[in-house]
C-alpha cells in the first residue's frame, strides 16, 4: 500500500517523502520494492523515501513523535494509513492547517477512507505541490471531551460512549447493553459501529446526535445494528437530540469509561463531570474524489507526466 502510494505521488511530481519507522521488517520489504522497481526503469523516478529519525516504542507516543518531527520539517501533507484511533491520535496532535490523507487499513472504520493508495497519492501529490488548493479540503468536526472541567481532556472524530465497564484494558466496545449514551458527529447508515445507530436514526441529518440507550426490552425503538465485522445485534434507543456545531452536552453522571471512537479511554467515577461539545473546526482532510475531479477540470493530467 505504501509502494502504491509513492507511485502516485511521484505521479505527480513529489520528490520527498518523509515515513514514520515501521514494525515488522515493513520498512525493509518497502525498500527492497523500491530498488526493484527503480532498477526496472520505472517510467518516473520515485520520490527519495527518508526515515524519521526516532525511538520506536510501539505505542501511541510514537505517532505524536513522528508528527511532530515532520511538521518541523515542515511537511506539505500528512498521510495516515491506520484506523479511527490512529487518526484521532494525529487530529489531536496535529496543526490544524496541515492536510491529512486518511486511508482505512482495518474492517470497523468510519473516519478514515477506503480508498486505492495509488489514486489517493496523485491526490495527496496534487495538493502537496498546490497544483490543487482549498477547493479540494474539508474541514471535519470533532467531538471534543472536558473532564471536570479540563478543557479538551481528549477528543473523538466520530463517537463518544458511557460504558458501564470501568477498565480501559480491553478497549473495544461489543456489547451494547454496557453503553447508555453515545455522542456522534455525524450520521452514517452505511457505517459499522457505534455511528450506525445514528445513521439509521437520522440518516439524513448533518449535525451530530446525542443518543440514549436502553436494553431493547424496554426500548421505544429498537434498531438492528451492524455494531463490528460480524456482529449484528438489537440496540434499545430511548432519547434523540441533535447537536449543533458548537454546542455541548453533559453525560449522565455514574461508574463506569468513556469510549472514543470505540474503544475504552477514560474511567470515570459517579462524581466525574464529563461534557462533550461539537467543534466543527476539527482536522482538514483531502477529498479525494474532488482533487481528482479538479485534476481532470483543469487538465492537470492531460499528455506527459509533470
Amino acid at each position: 500500500m505504501v509502494y502504491r502510494l509513492m507511485v502516485g505521488l511521484a505521479a505527480v511530481g513529489v520528490e520527498h517523502v518523509l515515513m514514520m519507522p515501521a514494525a515488522s521488517g515493513l520498512y525493509d520489504s518497502l525498500e527492497r520494492t523500491l530498488r526493484a522497481a527503480s532498477s526496472a526503469g520505472e517510467r518516473r523516478p520515485l520520490p527519495r523515501l527518508e526515515l524519521v529519525e526516532m525511538t520506536v516504542r510501539h505505542a501511541a507516543s510514537d505517532t505524536v513523535e513522528a508528527l511532530a518531527a515532520m511538521e518541523r520539517r515542515g511537511v506539505a501533507v500528512v498521510v495516515v494509513l491506520g484506523g479511527d484511533g490512529t487518526n484521532r491520535i494525529v487530529a489531536r496532535h496535529s496543526d490544524a492547517d496541515l492536510p491529512l490523507c486518511a486511508l482505512s487499513t482495518g474492517t470497523n472504520n468510519a473516519f478514515p477512507e477506503m480508498r486505492e493508495a495509488t489514486v489517493a497519492g496523485m491526490a495527496a501529490g496534487l495538493v502537496a505541490r498546490r497544483r490543487i488548493g482549498e477547493e479540494a479540503l474539508r474541514r471535519e468536526k470533532i467531538l471534543r471531551v472536558d473532564v471536570n472541567g479540563e478543557m479538551n481532556k481528549d477528543c473523538a472524530l466520530v463517537d463518544v460512549a458511557v460504558n458501564s465497564e470501568r477498565f480501559v484494558g480491553a478497549r473495544a466496545l461489543w456489547r451494547p447493553r454496557e453503553i447508555s449514551e453515545v455522542v456522534v458527529s455525524s450520521a452514517r447508515p452505511d457505517a459499522v459501529g457505534l455511528s450506525s445507530i445514528a445513521g439509521l436514526l437520522e440518516p439524513t441529518v448533518q449535525d451530530g446526535l446525542h443518543i440514549r440507550l436502553v436494553p431493547p426490552e424496554v426500548a421505544r425503538t429498537v434498531l438492528t445494528v451492524p455494531l463490528a465485522p460480524g456482529l449484528v445485534v438489537p440496540v434499545g434507543v430511548e432519547e434523540v437530540n441533535r447537536l449543533e456545531p458548537g454546542e455541548a452536552v453533559a453525560l449522565a453522571p455514574g461508574a463506569g469509561s468513556i469510549a472514543l471512537d470505540g474503544e475504552r479511554e477514560i474511567e470515570v467515577g459517579p462524581s466525574d463531570e464529563i461534557e462533550v461539545r461539537l467543534d466543527p473546526n476539527g482536522p482538514l482532510t483531502i477529498d479525494i474524489e474532488e482533487a481528482m475531479r479538479q485534476a481532470a477540470r483543469r487538465g492537470l493530467l492531460n499528455g506527459t507526466l509533470p
